[in-house]
């Protein structure tokens, strides 16, 4: 069975990230390439990534009016990701536009909320009530609009999972049981995301900040 893990190469070094997947490729289900990467190195850059034969998550997390967001997917026409990002806080028409503009084989995600973030985040930016039921509106939206599926904390993945059986659940912030939280708020150990319904786990710092890149990706795989 193909790992279940998608190891997350944020740099805007091509080379490092290059190496970094060379390593762990015969132990991760694909590579997500973030902002960081597609501001450095571009459209070149993720088709040299393309090379190396595994599925690519492009995070662009995409957010702005429909049309914007429609227009730039089409843009990325070529790339083919196995899965794309766009804000669910874009709106009905927006993620309607994402998925009509994706390629038919690609995966759109909507992200629900950050996992840098936490109710305190949240009220900050005029919405009340708790992260676990901004997610879930967010379920609800990306559902109805016809995506594929979202991106959630371990936290809500279980009742996003329980209001939409068949959706795509990317979970972000996934962290070994001895492992630094760094800068997530809301983090959980990959077995406990898988059990609670997450379809892969992004995983960054714990395997590419690793002195043995491939030692730290199959012994998170060996928790699966």
């Amino acid at each position: 069975m193909t790992s279940r893990i998608y190891v997350a190469l944020d740099t805007p070094d091509i080379e490092r990230a290059k190496v970094i997947a060379n390593r762990v490729r015969h132990h991760v289900g694909g590579i997500k390439l973030g902002l960081e990467f597609f501001m450095a190195n571009g459209r070149h850059g993720v088709l040299e990534m393309h090379e190396l034969g595994l599925p690519i998550f492009l995070d662009l997390k995409l957010h702005d009016i429909p049309n914007t967001v429609g227009k730039a997917i089409q843009s990325l026409r070529g790339l083919d990701p196995a899965v794309l990002t766009v804000h669910g806080a874009g709106g009905r028409a927006m993620l309607e536009d994402a998925k009509a503009a994706a390629p038919i084989d690609t995966k759109v995600v909507a992200v629900t909320m950050l996992t840098s973030l936490d109710e305190n985040d949240l009220r900050t930016t005029g919405i009340e009530g708790s992260a676990h039921d901004q997610v879930l509106r967010l379920t609800d939206l990306a559902m109805d609009a016809g995506l594929d599926g979202i991106v959630c904390s371990g936290d809500e993945v279980a009742a996003a999972h329980k209001h939409w059986p068949k959706g795509f659940f990317v979970v972000p912030g996934v962290r070994p049981a001895n492992g630094a939280i760094g800068d997530q708020k809301r983090v959980v150990t990959p077995r406990a995301a898988l059990d609670a319904g997450a379809s892969i786990l992004v995983v960054g710092r714990p395997i590419t900040g690793a002195e043995d890149p491939d030692m730290a990706a199959r012994e998170i795989g060996a928790t699966l």
